[in-house]
C-alpha cells in the first residue's frame, strides 16, 4: 500500500486507488480531469462530506460542505462510511440538431463514491463527480431504500468556498421581473442577497460559472453568502419547502466551468454534455427566421388589445405573409391573435383563451395563406404565469396549432410568480420547473418547437429535448428606450449566454424612433446575430424598414446562418467587448460579430480559422467613424476586402456600437 497525507492525517492507497483511514468515516477520492488540470477531491472527515477543487495546482474552491436537509429527519451531511467507489473514463462525440457546435466532445473522468449511515435508519446516499478538462460537475443520488420511499427536501446544504473578495457579475433573485435585470459587479462577500445562476466569478488566475444541469422536478439553485461561503438557496415552494421527490432521485447536476480567462468560458460545452441524449427521433425540428407583428406595438403603431389599431388582424397578418415571401423570411410571429388582451392583461390572464380569436381575425385564412406562400406561422401562447388556466387547455391548443400547421409556438408567462394549484409559486420553483417540463414534452408530442419567454433558466435539456429552440431568461430589446444599456450585450456572452441560446430579439434597424429610442448604432444591431446565439432568430422590426429604409443591411440578416459548425471567441472582457467567429453547419463560408460597452475601440483581429491558402471576400457591416450609440447611431460603412488566413484586420467599434462580417470562401 502508497502512503499518503492530508493535512495531520496519514491515509493509504488502496489496491482499488481508493484513500482510507483504518476507519471507513474518513476517505479522500480525488477525480482528475483528462488533461490532469482540473481535481475535484471528496473528503469523509469523521462521517462528514465536502469536496474542493484546484487547476493546475492552484486553489479554486476550498474545502466546501455537501448534504442535504430533510424535513422531520436529520440531513444528509454526516455520520457516513464508504461502501464503495466506482470510478470510470468517458469519451464520445455527438452531433447537436442545432446549436453553436455541431460535433461535441464529451471527455470525463467519473467517481461515484456510494455512501451509508454508520447508525440507524442507514440511509444511503450517493455522490457522483465528473472531472473535465474545461470543469468539475457533481450530483446527490439517493436511492430507493426500505426506510425511505419519498423525501421532503427542506434545504441544500452545498457550498462553494471561494475566496470572497474575488469579483462576480450577477443579477437578483426573487424579483417581480424574473431574469430580467442588469449585471451588476461585486465581490463575492458582498452577495448577500440571492443571485441567479450562472454566477461568473474572478477567482484570480481561473474565472469560474457556478451553475447547474439537467434541472428537472427541483427548484432553481441560486446562490448567496453563508458565513465564509457562497451557499446553494434551492428555489422554495409557497410553503417553504424545496421538492417533494419519490425514490429513487438525483438533484441537478451542480456545476463549476473553469477558464484561464472570462473569454475562455465561452467555449464550454460542459453543461450540454451533463444531459442525456434525446430518447426520440428529432430529425424534424429545424430553426427558423421570423418577422413578428410585435415591435410595430412596441413602438406605438398598434396595439395588443383589440380596437382601431389592432395589430393581428387577418390584413396585417396577410401584408406580413407577403413581406416575409419578399424578404426571404420564412417565418410570421403573430401576437394578440387570441382572446384575452382586452383590459389589464397581467392582472386578467387567468381568462386568456388559446383557441379563441378576436373578430378581426381568422386563423384559417391566415394559416392558409401562409402556406400558400411557403410563410410558417409562429403560434403564440401568452399565460402571463396563469398555469391553471393555461394546462386546462394546453392539449387542446397544441392540437389546435397542429391542425393549422403551425409548428413553432412563442409562449410568454410575464406574470411576477405562477399560479399553480391555486398557489403563487416562483417560476423556477419545483412546480415552475415541472410545468415547464410538462409544456416541452407535450410540444414534442404534436411536433412543435418552443421558443420560450419569462423562462426556467438554460440547464442543457435541449441535448435531450431539441424541440426546446431557444429562451429568454435575461434582458433582451423589448427593454431599449432607456431599461438598456450598451455594457448588457458585453455581460451576457459571460453570464446568461452560458446557459444557452437566448432569443434577443435583434435586428431592430429603426433604432432612432422617437418612441423608443435605442442604445445601439445601427451595425450593432447585425452583430447580435453572430455574438447571441439562438435557433430562432427573430428579424424584430417592420418589414418596411427593411424593404425601403435599409435592404443593404438587411441582406446580413437574411443571409447569417442559424445554426454553426464551429464558434471560435476572439476577443473579450466581461462588461466591456465581446467578438466570436462562426463557421456555417457544414459550409466552408465563416461570420464575425462584435460589440461593445459605451466606450468606443479599436481591436485587431487575427484572422487564424480560415483554410490556409485560400481566398475570401470578407463583407463588413462597421460603424463609421463618427458613430456614437447617442449622437449619430445611423453611421455605417459596407466594404469588402480580400482576406485568407494569417492576416490581421483593424476593426473600429464606436460608442455603444459593434460590426458584422461575411467572410466567402472564393
Amino acid at each position: 500500500m502508497l502512503q499518503y497525507s492530508y493535512g495531520n492525517e496519514e491515509y493509504f492507497v488502496s489496491f482499488f486507488g481508493d484513500l482510507f483511514k483504518k476507519n471507513k468515516t474518513d476517505a479522500i477520492y480525488e477525480i482528475k480531469s483528462p488533461n490532469g488540470r482540473v481535481v475535484v477531491t471528496f473528503i469523509l472527515d469523521r462521517g462528514q462530506i465536502s469536496y474542493f477543487v484546484k487547476k493546475d495546482e492552484r486553489l479554486v474552491l476550498r474545502q466546501s460542505r455537501l448534504g442535504i436537509a430533510l424535513k422531520d429527519s436529520s440531513p444528509l451531511a454526516d455520520g457516513f462510511s464508504v461502501v464503495r467507489a466506482y470510478s470510470k473514463s468517458f469519451d464520445e462525440t455527438w452531433k447537436a440538431y442545432w446549436g453553436e457546435q455541431h460535433i461535441i466532445r464529451n471527455n470525463y473522468n467519473e467517481t461515484a463514491i456510494y455512501l451509508e449511515e454508520v447508525d440507524k435508519p442507514n440511509r444511503l446516499l450517493t455522490m457522483r463527480f465528473r472531472a473535465y478538462d474545461d470543469g468539475i460537475a457533481f450530483r446527490y443520488e439517493i436511492p430507493a431504500q426500505p426506510e425511505m420511499k419519498n423525501m421532503v427536501i427542506a434545504d441544500e446544504l452545498t457550498e462553494f468556498a471561494v475566496d470572497v473578495n474575488s469579483r462576480s457579475w450577477s443579477i437578483p433573485a426573487y424579483q417581480p421581473d424574473r431574469y430580467e435585470y442588469s449585471y451588476t459587479e461585486k465581490p463575492v462577500s458582498q452577495l448577500t442577497d440571492s443571485v441567479h445562476t450562472p454566477l461568473t466569478i474572478d477567482v484570480g488566475a481561473t474565472y469560474v460559472s457556478i451553475h447547474e444541469a439537467a434541472l428537472y422536478n427541483y427548484g432553481g439553485m441560486t446562490l448567496k453568502m453563508n458565513g465564509a461561503a457562497l451557499k446553494a438557496d434551492i428555489t422554495p415552494l409557497s410553503d417553504g419547502m424545496r421538492a417533494y421527490v419519490e425514490l429513487p432521485f438525483s438533484t441537478p447536476w451542480r456545476t463549476i466551468i473553469m477558464g484561464h480567462d472570462d473569454l475562455d468560458l465561452t467555449s464550454s460545452r460542459m453543461i450540454l454534455n451533463l444531459n442525456d441524449p434525446p430518447r426520440d427521433d428529432f430529425s424534424w425540428v429545424e430553426p427558423t427566421k421570423f418577422l413578428g407583428i410585435w415591435w410595430a406595438m412596441y413602438v406605438g403603431e398598434w396595439t395588443w388589445a383589440p380596437g382601431e389599431r389592432h395589430g393581428a388582424t387577418t390584413e396585417h397578418a396577410m401584408q406580413y405573409i407577403d413581406a416575409c415571401k419578399n424578404l426571404g423570411i420564412p417565418g410570421l410571429l403573430i401576437e394578440g391573435w387570441n382572446d384575452g388582451w382586452e383590459g389589464d392583461w397581467l392582472e386578467n390572464g387567468e381568462h386568456n383563451k388559446f383557441m379563441e380569436s378576436t373578430p378581426d381575425f381568422d386563423m384559417k385564412i391566415v394559416s392558409d395563406y401562409g402556406r400558400a406562400n411557403g410563410v410558417e406561422i409562429i403560434g403564440h401562447h401568452e399565460t402571463v404565469g396563469f398555469i391553471d388556466n393555461y394546462e386546462k387547455q394546453m392539449e387542446e391548443a397544441y392540437r389546435f396549432y397542429k391542425d393549422h400547421g403551425v409548428r413553432y409556438i412563442k409562449s410568454g408567462y410575464a406574470g411576477s410568480k405562477m399560479t399553480i394549484n391555486g398557489r403563487r409559486e416562483f417560476h423556477h420553483s419545483q412546480l415552475g420547473v415541472l410545468h415547464y417540463q410538462k409544456a416541452l414534452e407535450l410540444a414534442a408530442k404534436y411536433g412543435i418547437m418552443l421558443d420560450v419567454h419569462e423562462p426556467i433558466k438554460g440547464t442543457g435539456i435541449e441535448r435531450t429535448w431539441p424541440n426546446l429552440m431557444t429562451r429568454e431568461g435575461a434582458r433582451g430589446q423589448e427593454y431599449e428606450g432607456g431599461a438598456l444599456s450598451p455594457s448588457h450585450a458585453c455581460y451576457l456572452p459571460f453570464t446568461r449566454l452560458l446557459a444557452g441560446g437566448m432569443d434577443y430579439t435583434p435586428g431592430i434597424l429603426d433604432v432612432s424612433n422617437f418612441s423608443k429610442r435605442m442604445a445601439t448604432t445601427i451595425t450593432r444591431q447585425l452583430a447580435y446575430y453572430v455574438t447571441i446565439y439562438s435557433s430562432m432568430q427573430m428579424a424584430a422590426d417592420r418589414p418596411q424598414i427593411y424593404e425601403t429604409s435599409y435592404p443593404d443591411l438587411f441582406e446580413f440578416i437574411r443571409d447569417v446562418p442559424l445554426r454553426w459548425e464551429r464558434s471560435i471567441p476572439l476577443v473579450g472582457e466581461i462588461g466591456k467587448c465581446f467578438v466570436v467567429a462562426r463557421q456555417e453547419w457544414d459550409g466552408s463560408n465563416w461570420y464575425v460579430g462584435g460589440v461593445t460597452n459605451e466606450e468606443g475601440r479599436k481591436i485587431e483581429l487575427y484572422i487564424d480559422f480560415l483554410e490556409p491558402g485560400v481566398n475570401y471576400i470578407a463583407k463588413i457591416y462597421r460603424d463609421s467613424e463618427d458613430a456614437h450609440y447617442r449622437d449619430h447611431q445611423l453611421g455605417y460603412v459596407i466594404e469588402e476586402k480580400l482576406i485568407r488566413n494569417g492576416d490581421h484586420i483593424e476593426m473600429y467599434m464606436a460608442p455603444g456600437g459593434g460590426f458584422a462580417m461575411k467572410l466567402k470562401k472564393q
